[in-house]
């Protein structure tokens, strides 16, 4: 890839992946404050700037390195997660399911605007390439975000999310794995099982879901 390829891929995904992250991490933040822990608030997490959420290292150094070493076949990032303290949450273990899957659902619903503004741009006709492929990139950023996370592993927010579920003597021995569950769910990732087995059949049936929820607007602009 030539660098003016490179550098128009970067912009066109520069807006939807600093959205993306921004707002996840701070729905976190606003969802645990809601719930009673203030942690986030007092340290200033629920933001929308998009600087208080990112790892200069996963954010911006790990993809780009990623990037080049395959060509864009494999890109994996991270934000500075938002701190969160459990413990002063009203009801701890029902609590943090909804506070882990916050994030989630806040890429759930940016890919569906996203899918709405690339409707509408077909729609209305306009075929400018880059915002094309922005919206589309958006669309895709958040899809990834939305079943990655959701992978039911702890650190990960759909590990938290079974861990909150789970009755206390299976959810304990699940909550144990937290401090190794990055290496082995990168394990996974460069395996393949996440890719193939959780990741893009859940991405294809969101993308679905979706699209069904803006048929309506489809129809509109067919």
């Amino acid at each position: 890839m030539d660098t003016s390829q490179l550098i128009q891929t970067v912009l066109i995904y520069a807006l939807p992946v600093l959205f993306s992250i921004t707002i996840h991490e701070a729905a976190h933040g606003y969802v645990a404050r809601y719930f009673g822990d203030h942690t986030a608030s007092m340290l200033g997490r629920i933001t929308l700037n998009p600087l208080k959420h990112i790892d200069p290292v996963g954010t911006i150094l790990m993809p780009l390195l990623l990037y080049f070493a395959t060509s864009g076949a494999f890109l994996f990032g991270y934000a500075k997660p938002v701190p969160v303290n459990f413990g002063n949450l009203r009801h701890p273990k029902r609590d943090m399911v909804w506070v882990a899957l916050a994030g989630p659902l806040s890429n759930l619903l940016q890919a569906l605007l996203w899918l709405a503004l690339f409707i509408v741009l077909l729609g209305l006709g306009i075929d400018e390439r880059f915002f094309v492929e922005m919206a589309r990139a958006g669309v895709l950023v958040n899809l990834v975000m939305w079943a990655f996370n959701l992978f039911p592993l702890p650190p990960l927010d759909g590990g938290r999310i079974l861990v909150g579920l789970l009755p206390y003597r299976m959810a304990y021995p699940i909550s144990r794995v937290e401090p190794y569950g990055f290496f082995i769910v990168m394990a996974l990732v460069i395996s393949g099982i996440v890719g193939s087995y959780w990741l893009r059949p859940l991405m294809k049936i969101s993308h679905e879901f979706l699209s069904l929820l803006l048929r309506p607007l489809m129809l509109l602009f067919s």
